[in-house]
């Protein structure tokens, strides 16, 4: 699991940002929780914008409190690598970052929104985690590689976003805890789409795990 820490807004951190390079990684645990605030998360997020990482980042609340939903997201994040060891588990602010590509299992064909017999099953796995951690809110988020026309991967992404969320609801996670569904077509790719291997890479699907309202509540309570 990656560790990733997010410090305060200096200029170096808004450059780094703005030129898409990856976040510094270090930090222990439960600094990654209660080191941002709202104000500076709601900003970072904007810089980043449109991705998972940026949202998380903007949803941290900080604080004692937020020390308190890391540690619990902590726990949550190591059980997900466990049972999808393929996978990219990231504990970003207060939340986890899992993104599927084709070493994890979730992948997808070209031009192609179907579920695998093997990307079910681990889902089926990463969906026990989610019932045994009900207090939390899921963003999916659907991509493509570059090939072809730019309006029909926008709509391919949606369909790969709404196929797993459609999946994991079959397993009994609530539609509730699902705050967002989303295709981002051929935006933010991960690796280089000039060849075959990077393009198989960004045909995924990322979901964020943050707090719902009940764990922020909790974690308010007994932060004071």
């Amino acid at each position: 699991m990656k560790k990733i820490i997010h410090y305060s807004l200096s200029i170096a951190l808004i450059f780094s940002l703005a030129t898409g390079c990856k976040a510094i990684q270090n930090s222990n645990k439960t600094q990654r929780g209660a080191g941002i605030g709202v104000a500076g998360g709601a900003l970072v997020g904007g810089l980043i914008g449109g991705n998972i990482g940026g949202a998380l980042i903007g949803a941290a609340i900080g604080g004692v409190a937020g020390g308190l939903i890391g540690n619990h997201m902590d726990k949550q994040a190591d059980k997900i690598e466990a049972v999808v060891p393929g996978a990219e588990v990231k504990r970003v602010g207060e939340g986890i970052q899992i993104i599927f590509d084709d070493k994890s299992g979730v992948n997808f064909a070209f031009d192609s929104s179907d579920l695998t017999t093997d990307a079910k099953k681990n889902l089926d796995a990463v969906a026990e985690v989610f019932l045994e951690f009900p207090d939390t809110d899921l963003m999916i988020q659907g991509y493509t590689d570059s090939v072809g026309n730019e309006d029909y991967n926008l709509k391919l992404s949606e369909r790969r976003a709404k196929a797993v969320a459609n999946y994991l609801k079959t397993k009994g996670v609530a539609s509730k805890r699902f705050s967002s569904i989303k295709g981002f077509g051929e935006e933010h790719p991960r690796f280089d789409n000039a060849d075959k291997d990077g393009q198989a890479k960004n045909r995924r699907v990322e979901i964020g795990v943050s707090a719902n309202e009940q764990m922020i509540e909790d974690a308010k309570a007994n932060s004071n």
